[in-house]
């Protein structure tokens, strides 16, 4: 099994900024593609940012320009720089990885909550 811890979540003004990582251990597996994805309240999970193993990203219109998705490869940790952060990224985030060779394939991390105040 993959497991997947994250950290970084926390209260913070609208404008501000928060880092989120995120690390992967799981002994025989190789990590491929690490994302982040958000669920408010009362609406369905979402999307954020992916990076593969080789660095290509994609981000969600909503955060083009203020997020920035990263990894560090020899640690299997992948980070999420929030910069002018909105009310409306107010959510859980919680941290994906894809990983081989042995199902289910993909995991998730049990969530950290950031909270932006207008």
């Amino acid at each position: 099994q993959v497991q997947l811890v994250e950290s970084g979540g926390g209260l913070v003004q609208a404008g501000g900024s928060l880092r989120l990582s995120c690390a992967a251990s799981g002994n025989g597996f190789t990590i491929n593609t690490m994302g982040w994805y958000r669920q408010a309240p009362g609406k369905q999970r979402e999307l954020v940012a992916r990076i593969t193993s080789i660095g290509t990203t994609i981000y969600a219109d909503s955060v083009k320009g203020r997020f920035t998705i990263s990894r560090d490869n020899a640690k299997n940790t992948v980070y999420l720089q929030m910069t002018s952060l909105k009310s409306e990224d107010t959510a859980v985030y919680y941290c994906n990885a894809e990983a081989l060779p042995y199902p289910p394939y993909t995991y998730w991390g049990q969530g950290t909550q950031v909270t932006v105040s207008s």
